[in-house]
Order: structure tokens, then C-alpha cells, then sequence
């Protein structure tokens, strides 16, 4: 690598349009003058060069008109997933959506009705719940099995919830909020549900390239290839790009694929040219290194948060295998939500997600993003010991 990415760079984002740094004042009551900003899932580092070179080879050509040829970006994209993932995709299964929340949202509207119940796997990504409401859908909240400190899947129990009104299942894989990796028998186990239930299998992979040293992320599409299934992902978290809103939606099965068409095509949808140009260059090995460099750095920063928290009483980091978001026990504390919340924010001036918002089971938890520089989570770590001081 030409120039070695800096991670321990502290940019200040306040008032940037940071909606991490400028919003958490009005969602948490953390000034960021005085706070750490450990919520929303973006990344307090720059992106690789080749992302920045992108753009600034865009800028410097002068002219924004409708992008065109897509043989490069759909080159970038099968480049990626056959080398990283061992996944073969042919560029006609690819959709380019607005970010994979869109992409959720109209797989809700092309696989589903009014009235239709969703299955979701909880505590998981709020974003599901939310887009799921909003278009008249009915979420089949099916709770993940906490087995030791860490999140198991529990199909006999979720047989009795299954009444026939539901008509897909989304998964997040790897698991957002639990930073859980999915076995390939857990995958198949998740693909025969869905087939007997006759539900569409959805599968959130965004953050698949996102894992830790010694654990292994496999594809739904690999690990059940005869199984139909509608496969999402996007260079956004990988590369903390988020703000380019660019994601994808391969479908391989022709059927769900024209279904699919149909509702971008109803919806008049088309991408944005900086955001296939910032995911073309992503997907290089140039970003492959950069990315080495950032699972490294992420891997030694979830070592020491987990460390420093483990070590306050009653507090518990669930093993991070995936993501960069901790996903942290405060139930052994024997306070309710309201308390250890009032801790971290008024106390550490820490702005998390609140568990509760992630669905049945998270509601003893809280989710802090360690994608920030190091002394930000040493000091985050200092924060926390010191606002539970009195369990020590």
C-alpha cells in the first residue's frame, strides 16, 4: 500500500453535516463538544485513497450527467464477491439500491402486502421495524436465545408464532446487533424454515466483510445454493461510505428477480453516479488492503473495550465475532434501563444506542460503535469505569 490508511487521525466531524457528531445532542442529551459519539453505524475514519481518487477524478472532469456503461461497477462488484466470498454473481442479477434501507423497503413492497406479517430475528437493526410499520406490515418478532453470553437461533420456539400470516423473513448476517457469525448449518437451518413456512428469505449481509480474525462469514447464497434467495450488501460499512447511499439487492431466481424489477422499475429508480463510482473503486484490491489494515485496528480496539467493560461488576460485552458494534450487557447491574442508561449519557457523556430499539430481548442492553479512533475508546473504557465506579 502506497499510503498506509491512519486510524488513530482524530477528524472533528461536529458540524460537518455529522448526523453521529450533530446529532447526538438532540437524540441523547450528549453535548459533542464534551462527548464520545458511539451510536450510529458509521466510521470515524477516511475511506480508502482509491475512494477519495474517485472523486476527485469526477470533480475534476467537471460534468455530472446520467451515469452510463455499467460494466465496470458490475466487473467491481463479482471481482469482490468471488475473491472475498467465494460467491459467483452474474452482473443481471445485480439492482443498485438507495442504500440497503431502500433496498429493504422495496423488497417489503415487491414480496409482500399490506397486512402481510415479516419475521425478524431480534434483538436486531431498528431499521427493519421501522420500514416494516411504516408500509402497513406486521413484524413477527422471533427472539434470538441468549446460551452463555451469546446469541443462538431458537426455531422450535418459533414455530408456535408461525400462524400463516407471514410472508418473509429477513436476516442480518453477520447479526447486527450481537456481532454473531452465522454457521452454515445455522444458515440452512434459517433457508428450511423459511421454505416450510413459505416465506420469501431476505438476507442483510452488509456486514459481511466487517470479521473478526478467526471467524469466517459464508453467503446465504453459498451456504444454500438450491435455496431462492434475495442477497443484500453494499461497500458503505465496509468502507464508511454510508453517505453515498449506494447498495445492492442480487437476486439469482428469476421469478423473485422480475418481482423485484417490477417495483424499482414502478418506483422509477436509478442510481447515483457518485455512488457507483465511490463502490467501483472500493471493490479494487487497493480497498482489500485497506481494509486488512482496518480488521486489525478494529480487532485490537474491541480487545481493549471489551477488556475495560468486562471488568466493571455486572456489566458484560458480548463476543464481538463481526461488526464493529459492541453490544454490551448492563442487566447483571440489577438497574433498570432508565438508570444505566442516565449513567452513560450524563455520567460518561456517551452517546449508544439504546437496546430497547432493537426489539424483544434487547432491552437490558446498550450498543456502542468502537470504529473510532483508539484513544477514543480507551478513553471511552475510562468513562464507563468511572460512571460505575460504585459496583467496583
Amino acid at each position: 500500500m502506497t499510503e498506509a490508511p491512519n486510524f488513530d487521525e482524530i477528524i472533528d466531524r461536529v458540524g460537518h453535516h455529522s448526523v453521529k457528531w450533530d446529532g447526538m445532542q438532540g437524540l441523547y442529551g450528549v453535548d459533542p463538544s464534551e462527548g464520545i459519539a458511539m451510536w450510529v453505524a458509521d466510521m470515524d475514519f477516511r475511506p480508502p485513497m482509491a475512494v477519495q481518487r474517485a472523486l476527485e477524478e469526477m470533480l475534476a472532469h467537471g460534468v455530472y450527467g446520467y451515469w452510463g456503461d455499467d460494466r465496470a461497477y458490475h466487473a467491481a462488484i463479482q471481482w469482490w464477491m468471488a475473491n472475498r466470498h467465494g460467491w459467483q454473481v452474474a452482473p443481471e442479477w445485480i439492482f443498485t439500491t438507495h442504500g440497503l434501507v431502500n433496498g429493504t423497503a422495496l423488497c417489503v413492497e415487491a414480496f409482500t402486502a399490506p397486512g402481510d406479517g415479516i419475521v425478524l430475528m431480534t434483538p436486531v437493526y431498528h431499521a427493519f421495524a421501522r420500514v416494516i410499520r411504516a408500509a402497513g406490515r406486521k413484524v413477527v418478532e422471533c427472539p434470538l436465545k441468549l446460551v452463555e453470553g451469546r446469541y443462538q437461533m431458537d426455531f422450535d420456539a418459533w414455530e408456535g408464532q408461525m400462524d400463516g400470516s407471514a410472508r418473509m423473513l429477513i436476516l442480518c448476517s453477520p447479526h447486527n446487533p450481537g456481532g454473531r457469525v452465522w454457521t452454515a448449518e445455522e444458515l440452512r437451518a434459517t433457508a428450511d424454515f423459511a421454505k416450510k413456512h413459505g416465506l420469501v428469505l431476505v438476507s442483510d449481509e452488509i456486514h459481511h466483510d466487517l470479521v473478526m480474525p478467526g471467524h469466517r462469514h459464508i453467503p446465504m447464497a453459498v451456504a444454500c445454493p438450491d435455496q431462492p434467495v434475495v442477497m443484500m450488501a453494499a461497500t458503505t460499512k465496509t468502507f464508511n461510505i454510508a453517505g453515498s447511499h449506494s447498495g445492492n439487492v442480487i437476486i439469482a431466481d428469476p421469478d423473485l428477480r422480475a418481482r423485484f424489477a417490477a417495483r424499482m422499475a414502478a418506483l422509477g429508480i436509478s442510481p447515483n453516479s457518485f455512488g457507483l463510482a465511490m463502490a467501483t473503486a472500493a471493490y479494487s484490491p487497493a480497498g482489500a488492503e485497506w481494509l486488512a489494515a482496518l480488521i486489525g485496528y478494529l480487532d485490537e480496539n474491541r480487545k481493549i473495550f471489551d477488556a475495560g467493560v468486562n471488568a466493571i461488576p455486572g456489566l458484560a460485552s458480548m463476543p464481538l465475532e463481526a461488526t464493529y458494534l459492541a453490544w454490551v450487557d448492563f442487566s447483571g447491574t440489577g438497574m433498570a434501563p432508565a438508570e444505566f442508561i442516565d449513567r452513560v449519557e450524563k455520567s460518561a457523556k456517551i452517546a449508544a444506542n439504546h437496546g430497547a430499539s432493537f426489539g424483544l430481548g434487547g432491552e437490558g442492553f446498550l450498543r456502542f460503535n468502537l470504529a473510532t479512533p483508539r484513544a477514543r475508546v480507551v478513553e471511552a473504557v475510562e468513562r464507563l469505569q468511572a460512571a460505575f465506579a460504585d459496583l467496583q
